[in-house]
């Protein structure tokens, strides 16, 4: 139940400070090199077309998707009592979340259509 507890406390405080910190000032900069990291990820790897996809959902669901992952590695690597097992826990756990979550994001906009198929 304690794990539960630390899931959400973490998911609710990552994303509040997520949404401050990172997507207010993004929404408020029109400038290029504002755009968050997840979203040149995105553009990047699995050719997102940032012209047909609605910027602020993109950014809401950025936040989202980081917060849990953040929230899920915090309750993984507080299964273990060993310092060093946690962070070499925590790195190859956040590693495969970051991926694996990004990459339902990437499935989800591809059903949308905003993919570019080159």
């Amino acid at each position: 139940m304690l794990e539960v507890k630390l899931f959400f406390l973490t998911f609710i405080f990552i994303f509040i400070i997520y949404e401050i910190f990172i997507i207010s000032k993004t929404k408020s900069s029109k400038t290029k090199e504002k755009v968050p990291i997840e979203v040149k990820y995105l553009e990047n790897v699995y050719k997102l077309d940032i012209k047909k996809v609605d910027y602020n959902k993109l950014l809401h669901s950025i936040s989202i998707v980081s917060s849990l992952d953040i929230a899920l590695a915090v309750t993984i690597i507080n299964l273990f009592n060993n310092f060093i097992l946690m962070i070499v826990v925590g790195f190859i756990a956040i590693l495969f979340i970051i991926f694996f979550s990004y990459h339902l994001v990437y499935l989800f906009y591809k059903k949308r259509g905003v993919i570019n198929n080159d």
